[in-house]
Order: structure tokens, then C-alpha cells, then sequence
């Protein structure tokens, strides 16, 4: 059995890096509610399209995929799921897990380079998984995400890290 104490995970001072790889912007259809029950509301937003721009993926977002929400007090328990096609053809699947709420203090604005990602007092964090089985777009389905986003009502944008 390996333990942290005989292999090192990491060492001193480590922090994971993270690299920005792609930014999706996602164009959003008006919300359909499904229902409620105790203290919950879940409601269904398509996405009809939208553009992949970044240094490791450039395409386009398909239409016909969408997000689930969960509602519970002020946190929204977020789970979209939708397809892009890269500029080379191959269609990548994105199942994006992740939560939002406003009023966290702890919750920083955040900025890669001159842009503003996140606001101040606002969490909205999405952990994505990929699949495909396009050799050039592998490495999607092989690394692990972060993704800082921000929107409104018609769009939203998910600037996707890699985790070094």
C-alpha cells in the first residue's frame, strides 16, 4: 500500500498550475421550468450554439445540448451537457458539473490578464469531463478541468483550464 508518508504525493510547497487551454461561449435559449419541490426549483436551459476560441481547441459549440438547475436557496447545482465540433471536424462531447451563487465573500474577482473572469462575491466554478475518440483531441478525455464562468440571461462564457 503507498501512503503519503513513503511517496510523497507532492512536495513542499507545491500548487497545482493551471493552464488556460479554451474559452466556450455558449448561447443560451430562454429557461423552461420542470418543477419544484421543498425548497427547490429545477429548470432547463438550452444552448442553440456558440464559439470554442483558445490556444489548444478553436471550433464551435452545436446546438441542441442544454443545462439542468437545481435551485436550493441561493446555490444553483448546475449539470449541462452539450457537443463541439472542433475545427477539424471532430465533435467532442462535455458533460460541465458546477455550482453558482452570489454573496460569497470568499469568493475573489479573478482576472487572466486584463480580463475580469469572475466577479467579486460571485462563485460560479464548473468541473468538466470530455470524450471523443479523435486522436488529435484525446488529450481532452485525459486532463482534468477547472472552469471560471460568467454570463447573463443569453450567454455564458467558461474560460476551461487545464490542471498542471
Amino acid at each position: 500500500m503507498i501512503t503519503s508518508e513513503s511517496h510523497p504525493v507532492v512536495g513542499p510547497g507545491f500548487t497545482p498550475a493551471l493552464c488556460f487551454a479554451f474559452e466556450v461561449r455558449a448561447s443560451l435559449a430562454r429557461s423552461l421550468h420542470i418543477g419544484h419541490g421543498a425548497g427547490e426549483v429545477t429548470e432547463y436551459v438550452p444552448i442553440t450554439g456558440g464559439t470554442v476560441e483558445g490556444p489548444r481547441l478553436r471550433g464551435k459549440v452545436l446546438a441542441g445540448g442544454g443545462d439542468w438547475c437545481d435551485r436550493r436557496g441561493g446555490v444553483y447545482q448546475l449539470d449541462a451537457r452539450y457537443l463541439l465540433q472542433a475545427d477539424d471536424g471532430a465533435v467532442i462531447d462535455i458533460t460541465n458539473r458546477g455550482f453558482y451563487h452570489e454573496d460569497d465573500p470568499t469568493a475573489p474577482a479573478q482576472y487572466d490578464g486584463a480580463l475580469q473572469v469572475s466577479e467579486a462575491g460571485v462563485y460560479y466554478r464548473t468541473s468538466p469531463t470530455f470524450r471523443t475518440d479523435a486522436p488529435a483531441h484525446l488529450w481532452l478525455a485525459r486532463t482534468v478541468f477547472i472552469g471560471l464562468a460568467r454570463g447573463d440571461d443569453s450567454e455564458v462564457a467558461i474560460r476551461f483550464y487545464s490542471v498542471a
